[in-house]
């Protein structure tokens, strides 16, 4: 297996669990927080995406699709402590962004010279991905690390575990 095929592998395997805990909640479930000191669910996805696009476009320039205006606002550090849900976008908006995002950054991974995986990562993502190639490794795992406080919303729901 190559290198992009390893990555593809670990960015649709978070991509499969993340989206599973969310498919059957609703708006108003995505409002829970899996503690209080914790962010909402809803805040939780739009960091996620806007995450990835910027990790993305970081090592890839312009290889993402535009966020919708006033996205990345939504979702800042600023935002996290509100619990007012017109202050967030629906649960079909933030899944249909995602899927926009998400297309970006398998398609940039198809585009992208092997050799290229190999290089450095900008200064600002050297903390926690150092290589092209960890950035692109990210999208999986960082979707997987929140997913476990999701899979904590679903108990607190009477929900089954799904895996």
């Amino acid at each position: 297996m190559d290198a992009k095929t390893a990555i593809k592998t670990n960015i649709n395997m978070g991509s499969m669990v993340s989206t599973s805990y969310l498919d059957d909640l609703t708006d108003d479930e995505m409002m829970r927080r899996p503690h209080a000191e914790c962010n909402h669910l809803k805040w939780q996805v739009g960091h996620l995406i806007a995450s990835e696009h910027q990790m993305i476009n970081g090592v890839v320039p312009g290889a993402m699709p535009a966020l919708p205006a006033g996205f990345v606002e939504r979702y800042s550090k600023e935002t996290a402590s509100s619990d007012d849900p017109a202050a967030f976008d629906s649960k079909e908006e933030l899944m249909r962004v995602y899927a926009e995002q998400r297309a970006g950054t398998l398609a940039a991974l198809e585009a992208i010279d092997n050799a290229a995986l190999e290089g450095a990562s900008p200064e600002s993502m050297q903390a926690y991905a150092p290589t092209v190639e960890s950035a692109f490794s990210m999208q999986g795992a960082h979707w997987l690390m929140h997913a476990g406080q999701w899979a904590v919303v679903r108990r607190q729901l009477g929900r089954p575990p799904l895996f």
